[in-house]
């Protein structure tokens, strides 16, 4: 497959600010423009809505004044901000998130130096923080895949990922899960370039958000044991981390694991947080095909152990654990998303060998090329017509851009997973080989 395009730089970069640009725009004059009139509508309340601020009050209440971020009165507290009032049950238009403090106890310890600044302040430091930890990872990625590209393509590629829906929901909430995907680019990053112990102090850092990493840390224990002698730094400085991480918000708060774990279900409950498959296919089907997928993804991550962290194979698995875990996890939040850029990187890096092995293979790259281009060219048509329309009927449309939400990183990671096992099945079919 040829794409003339990338052979005109200028025109690429031109295109990509395009598509960023017309994506905030969208969410600027079509999405927030309709949140606002439907909160106002329905009587629901709105606040600074910054994913930050229940971390940041519960740090701060912790460290200062010794009060567990888990209870009802903080929560209570951090609803007073985050929505503008504490929630009322008795309204029935009122969220059922309660934005409650739903992180480990050790997330404080990292958010200490910003609790003496006015959170207003702090929130507009945070976005410009995670926006270069998230084109850092980008760049990050890239060099993790070895993948050489011209400059003008590298800033065309970091346009795309600031115009994604992921980042730009991801940096409207100041989510934190922008900094773990960074953390989790820069553990890879490092474990190649021979640096496992500070690979593994970053990934027991990034267990802050401890469901974006079951996956990966499952995948690289089975790599580790692939070859222990040479690899069990990576290990050791995981655990040795999490104990002191662990050790130290026992210390700060006693039982804080019991806490927690309730914080989560709770959250699950008021929440109703499902699967990206959960929400698509519903109960029974979304987990006996969760099964399926994870067995086949176990069962590639066994067959890989023994590769290098520097080998393609050790790539690829690692960018297929990434895109599935979104699949997996029980949340369908789209700054999650993030996780799937290494596989949408390899997937674009790949796509000629990709395109020629069968038809299949096209098939299903365009399908996942529509699929990822579709909120860029709905959302810029979207933000163009909102300065020539009624506000009122573009904003009637405000869903155009997210139809595919759900279904992108169910495309990516079934191509990541059929392209596995066709070059598994390949090899295996060769002459000589076991």
């Amino acid at each position: 497959m040829t794409i003339g395009i990338l052979q005109k730089p200028v025109y690429l970069v031109l295109a990509s600010v395009l598509c960023a640009a017309g994506l905030w725009t969208y969410a600027d004059r079509v999405l927030i423009a309709y949140q606002v009139q439907d909160a106002t509508a329905h009587d629901r309340p709105r606040g600074n809505l910054s994913d930050l601020y229940p971390r940041w009050l519960g740090a701060r209440e912790l460290l200062r004044n010794r009060r567990d971020p888990y209870s009802a009165e903080v929560t209570s507290e951090i609803q007073a901000g985050y929505y503008g009032r504490p929630l009322d049950a008795s309204r029935p238009n009122d969220p059922r998130d309660k934005a409650g403090f739903a992180y480990p106890v050790y997330v404080v310890f990292f958010l200490a130096p910003t609790i003496g600044v006015p959170f207003p302040i702090l929130q507009k430091c945070f976005f410009w923080l995670l926006l270069a930890v998230t084109l850092s990872c980008t760049i990050a990625w890239l060099r993790v895949l070895r993948w050489s590209l011209p400059f003008w393509t590298q800033i065309s590629l970091l346009a795309l990922t600031f115009g994604t829906i992921a980042v730009m929901q991801g940096l409207k909430l100041q989510q934190i899960s922008l900094g773990v995907a960074g953390l989790i680019a820069a553990a890879i990053l490092f474990l190649i370039g021979g640096q496992a112990v500070l690979a593994g102090v970053l990934l027991a850092i990034a267990t802050i958000k401890p469901q974006l990493l079951a996956l990966l840390l499952i995948w690289l224990m089975l790599w580790t044991l692939g070859d222990w002698r040479r690899r069990y730094r990576l290990l050791a400085s995981f655990v040795i981390s999490m104990a002191i991480l662990c050790a130290a918000s026992e210390w700060f708060l006693p039982n804080w694991i019991p806490r927690f774990w309730h914080a989560i279900h709770d959250y699950q409950d008021y929440t109703g947080a499902v699967s990206v498959l959960g929400g698509m296919l519903g109960r029974p089907w979304s987990s006996i095909i969760e099964l399926f997928t994870l067995f086949g993804l176990l069962a590639g991550c066994w067959r890989e152990r023994r590769q290098g962290a520097g080998s393609a194979s050790f790539v690829f698995m690692t960018s297929t654990v990434l895109a599935t875990t979104i699949l997996v996890i029980p949340t369908s939040a789209q700054y999650n998303q993030v996780l799937l850029i290494p596989a949408v990187l390899l997937l674009v890096k790949e796509r000629r060998l990709i395109w020629e092995r069968s038809v299949m293979n096209r098939v299903f790259l365009l399908m996942t090329a529509i699929l990822i281009i579709w909120p860029w060219a709905s959302s810029t048509v979207l933000a163009g017509l909102s300065f020539v329309l009624p506000r009122g009927s573009v904003e009637r449309a405000w869903a155009v851009p997210v139809w595919t939400s759900t279904q992108i990183p169910v495309a990516v990671a079934a191509l990541m997973l059929i392209l596995y096992y066709q070059k598994t099945f390949a090899a295996s079919g060769k002459p000589g080989s076991s």
